[in-house]
């Protein structure tokens, strides 16, 4: 099994102890093929593309406390985003053109690549080794999912990323929708474009980015109805949303003394993710002051200088077990920034939230729960004290809050096999059986006009008109014969004037 991450650690390595990693531990029993990779020597390091990568999420934790106008903030994105795909795009490059390492993956023999399309890096090693690929993934930007899986997606009922739309729209909103969806193929093209020209060079045939992304066997997504909103899933779809709630082990003794020490009140676990290590410190003393007003306990994960003002129940920590708090019994709220890892933290555990979403598809995130009510949405850069203390009274007093997202645990638990067995179990099953062809909808071996059925609605059309046209036709050659004579005979017997 072959696991690749990002662009970076797939061309170099271990980039730093650091960075993010998905570790595979196959189950005892391994795929019927029983072939071990060789053992690959230690890769070389990338000093110079791992700064860049880290001035880069520096830019982006400043970045989102930064007040702008909705085009200015447009526009720095692009250009943000623009960067890092020229960034990750580079290291897939050096990847996919260094000869040696790929001969090396070849003659390793894997059963089959797991990769995350969002970097589609992956994806163009796995076809180029002709080996079959598991997607592991949340979710793609400008619906591409849906679009290299031949998933039905109505912009009717299925709001488009970034829309702040629920299932049930307005007017309105339905046409907010329509724009958005009309617009994704332009929006995402600047990223993935690159990455299809990539694969074309590599592959030796042109492939589109849909053409790319369809190659995956089965999608692993990181999704629930609970949270998601219903629509139209394909049999290669399996939801494993929650996988990362498995792992929960009992409080160090840090923690645990934390928490014993709330008392009655409990606590309140706060994080706005590894993205953001600091905050501005006006708005981090805002925040203290707000944290200061209610009796619970709050650890907050912050690794920013102290505000002067943090009051004896706020708890700063570098790092924080954010899914073992959430488990115990005392956690009475969750601010997050509705990352999907924290939002499923907080279903899996039965914590109510305040949301103060930041970048990317957390707004959506948040509305979600926020439609479910089970949790408040904050806008971090408006929100003074007084709004951030009223969001945690109302959800930590407000029992609805609490019965809402307990509701969502129980249906979120209540499912005949574990996510990450699920997931374990279809891994296999590709490698087992080198792909899933069977799960492969027709739709991908149709065109644009043969999948809307153009053709066939033509062609219907077509026979209709023909059919009328020789029944006008017919009523106007029988009108002529029946009318025409008698009106020729009158016209005879009519005398003559003088």
């Amino acid at each position: 099994m072959a696991a690749t991450g990002s662009a970076c650690a797939a061309s170099c390595g271990r980039c730093t102890e650091g960075a993010t990693r998905w570790r595979w531990s196959p189950p005892q029993r391994r795929s019927t093929s029983q072939r071990q990779p060789s053992t690959p020597s230690r890769p070389t390091r990338c000093p110079s593309g791992w700064l860049e990568l880290q001035a880069r999420f520096r830019e982006m934790n400043y970045g989102v406390f930064e007040k702008l106008s909705p085009l200015e903030n447009f526009f720095k994105t692009k250009e943000r985003v623009r960067n890092n795909t020229a960034l990750f795009l580079s290291s897939c490059a050096h990847l996919l053109h260094n000869s040696a390492l790929m001969a090396r993956l070849a003659d390793a023999h894997f059963d089959a690549v797991l990769t995350d399309p969002f970097l589609p890096c992956g994806v163009i090693v796995a076809r180029s080794l002709s080996l079959p690929a598991v997607y592991f993934l949340q979710a793609l930007p400008c619906m591409l999912d849906a679009q290299s899986t031949q998933c039905p997606s109505p912009p009717s009922y299925v709001p488009r990323g970034f829309s702040k739309n629920t299932d049930h729209m307005t007017f309105l909103q339905r046409v907010k929708n329509m724009l958005l969806s009309a617009a994704e193929p332009f929006l995402c093209d600047f990223v993935y474009g690159p990455y299809a020209r990539l694969a074309s060079e590599v592959l030796g045939e042109d492939v589109s980015v849909q053409d790319l992304l369809s190659y995956g066997s089965v999608w692993l997504l990181r999704k629930d109805f609970v949270k998601e909103y219903p629509s139209p899933v394909m049999p290669n779809m399996v939801f494993i949303g929650g996988i990362n709630c498995a792992d929960q082990k009992p409080l160090s003794g840090e923690f645990e003394a934390y928490v014993n020490a709330s008392g009655e009140h409990g606590v309140v676990v706060f994080s706005l993710g590894s993205m953001v290590s600091e905050i501005p410190m006006a708005k981090a003393m805002e925040i203290a002051e707000a944290l200061g007003t209610i009796p619970q306990t709050v650890l907050w994960r912050y690794t920013g200088k102290p505000p002067s003002n943090l009051a004896k129940n706020t708890k700063l920590v570098k790092w924080l077990p954010q899914n073992d708090l959430l488990a115990h019994p005392k956690a009475r709220a969750f601010i997050t920034h509705a990352g999907s890892h924290g939002i499923y933290e907080g279903i899996c555990n039965g914590v109510p939230m305040v949301l103060m979403p930041l970048f990317g598809d957390q707004m959506d995130n948040a509305k979600r729960m926020e439609s479910r009510g089970a949790g408040v949405i904050l806008n971090v850069l408006d929100m003074t004290s007084s709004d951030l203390s009223k969001a945690l009274k109302t959800v930590i007093n407000d029992k609805s809050y609490k019965e809402n997202i307990m509701r969502l645990s129980a249906l979120h638990k209540d499912r005949p096999i574990d996510p990450l067995n699920l997931a374990v179990f279809w891994v296999e099953f590709v490698m087992r059986h080198k792909g899933a062809p069977h799960l492969r909808a027709a739709a991908h071996d149709l065109n644009w006009i043969q999948y809307h059925s153009l053709d066939v609605i033509a062609f219907l059309l077509a026979i209709v008109l023909t059919v009328v046209l020789i029944i006008v036709k017919s009523c106007k050659f029988c009108f002529r014969k029946c009318f025409g004579k008698k009106g020729k005979a009158k016209k005879s017997t009519k005398p003559k004037s003088h």
